[in-house]
């Protein structure tokens, strides 16, 4: 499975790219305006570090828009994908952006039937966001399986990227259901290094050799 990073912060990115573990980043609004940096100049920044895939959201919320942002994004460079949301322009603004050949991750995805429209209207990534879901008592990781069962049984080549992911579980319950990919934000990341019984032991072998040396 694929690790994208979901932040648009630069450190946070080096530090696991050095280890790694960084395939793609997803940005959007929200995280580049925590970062008080400039839209462009911040999304060029991250495809020097990553190789793989840059997600990039569009701001317009019309076909015609969708389409000027998407085609300026294009040219930043050639790792960048365009984020769309769910919606009846935003899938045809997919259709058209992926007869242009320019790569597109539908988001904001919560049922499988806008998973399957996203993947006949040609989207690389498709992310269904499992936080939210929980949030509102539905079972997000259910919609991933369902959306990973639906897509096996086509030849669509869209990827499944499961987003608003908010503990570890999230992540080893998408790589166990068979997911692409899954975006992760820094502080997930951090907490799937850790265990309390990983800990235990090392403070153990390391009791046991001091008490040894002596």
């Amino acid at each position: 499975m694929q690790f994208f990073m979901d932040t648009a912060n630069l450190e946070e990115i080096k530090k696991y790219a050095a280890l790694g573990l960084v395939d793609g980043v997803t940005t959007n609004p929200t995280l580049i305006a925590k970062e008080g940096v400039d839209f462009e100049k911040r999304i060029k920044e991250i495809c020097e570090i990553v190789a793989g895939p840059v997600s990039a959201e569009v701001l317009a919320t019309d076909y015609e828009g969708m389409l000027k942002e998407a085609r300026t994004y294009a040219k930043w460079a050639p790792n960048v994908y365009v984020k769309v949301p769910m919606t009846f322009d935003g899938i045809r603004a997919c259709k058209t952006l992926f007869d242009e050949g320019i790569h597109v991750n539908v988001t904001l995805v919560f049922t499988v039937n806008q998973a399957l429209l996203a993947a006949k209207a040609g989207a690389k990534l498709i992310s269904p966001f499992v936080g939210r879901l929980d949030d509102i008592s539905e079972d997000g990781m259910a919609l991933i399986s369902d959306i990973v069962e639906m897509l096996s049984n086509y030849r669509y080549e869209a990827q499944v990227l499961v987003a608003s992911v908010r503990h570890p579980r999230h992540v080893a319950d998408a790589a166990i259901l068979g997911a692409d990919v899954a975006t992760i934000p820094a502080a997930v990341l951090d907490k799937m290094f850790l265990h309390p019984l990983t800990d235990k032991g090392i403070a153990q072998f390391l009791a046991d050799w001091a008490k040894f040396k002596k």
